[in-house]
């Protein structure tokens, strides 16, 4: 890429181009002025500004109109080529094409989303786009609109109950909370655990704040229950593995639940009480809505998971 001195241009405002365009077409003041919505006396300022800029008269009064100089014909080869292609460049849409593309995509979620999402994600990509690239970025509802905004991510995959103006939403699928244990250390007697069943034992957390208490605690209170947390993170990833080994119970989404169960041969029974229902989707901002790559990377996403929850 030639290196572009700005200093050059310093002395020319850009807009007279369209000048000298007008007055190359219309051989008139007036009518070049009529083209461009401007006045008269406006348009003759700007070809006096036209001139001294380039140091040439440019167009010269005669018996034809406004002739164009030597100079403005030498010009006029690389202006008119010039102003064609910034109009067909600032009107075209670009394009993308996943199979060629070199492309790196950030996104923002939380790790069990990402253990639940990513395996059929990637392979989507290595099929049909081998050259686009996944970085991905520990994120959540608290977090992913700042990371959004300051371009630390192009996309978050979460649950967002409000979003702002200046950012977009697509629904993927629901969830709900359910239990999960190891069948061999957990005895249920049925198909679903029951309360007792699922008070009797000790209970893995994950929470956002890290704490031993969360919304299923605040449920059981409601009813006059409790429950003992023995550990608590902000991750899932060390739950699974704890109830492999301990007769404990943890409560997740069912995407979470279903991918611990295909791996590791866990037992997932819908809870005995009442729990809220959510929504995973995708959230972006309004700024990339003309990025076609980023657009067929949400249309990726929603045809891979869109209506079809990780169960």
């Amino acid at each position: 890429m030639e290196y572009i001195n700005e200093s050059d241009f310093r002395r020319l405002d850009l807009n007279l181009l369209l000048v000298f365009h007008a007055l190359l077409h219309e051989r008139s003041v007036t009518r070049a002025a009529q083209r461009l919505f401007i006045g008269q006396p406006a348009l003759s300022g700007a070809l006096k500004r036209l001139r001294a800029a380039l140091g040439d008269e440019l167009f010269v009064r005669t018996s034809h109109g406004m002739t164009p100089t030597p100079r403005a014909l030498e010009l006029a080869r690389v202006i008119e080529p010039l102003l064609l292609s910034l109009q067909q460049a600032l009107h075209a849409r670009p394009a993308f094409d996943p199979a060629k593309a070199e492309r790196v995509f950030r996104i923002g979620l939380s790790d069990a989303l990402e253990v639940a999402l990513m395996p059929r994600l990637m392979q989507r990509l290595s099929e049909e786009a081998p050259g686009v690239r996944l970085i991905a970025r520990e994120a959540d509802r608290t977090n992913a609109p700042a990371m959004l905004d300051a371009a630390e991510i192009e996309l978050a995959v979460g649950v967002f109950i409000d979003c702002a103006s200046w950012q977009r939403q697509r629904a993927l699928f629901g969830w709900s909370f359910v239990c999960v244990y190891n069948p061999e250390l957990v005895k249920v007697r049925g198909r679903k655990i029951t309360l007792a069943e699922y008070l009797r034992h000790p209970h893995l957390l994950t929470s956002f704040s890290a704490d031993l208490s969360g919304l299923v605690d605040e449920l059981l209170r409601e009813q006059g229950h409790s429950r003992k947390v023995v550990f608590s993170s902000r991750n899932f990833a060390t739950s699974p593995f704890i109830v492999r080994q301990m007769p404990a119970i943890t409560t997740v989404p069912t995407f979470a639940a279903a991918t611990w169960r295909d791996a590791l041969g866990l037992a997932v029974s819908p809870l005995p009480f009442e729990t809220p229902a959510y929504e995973v989707s995708l959230l972006w901002t309004a700024a990339h809505d003309a990025d076609p790559a980023l657009q067929w990377l949400v249309g990726l996403v929603a045809d891979t998971f869109g209506g079809k929850p990780v169960r």
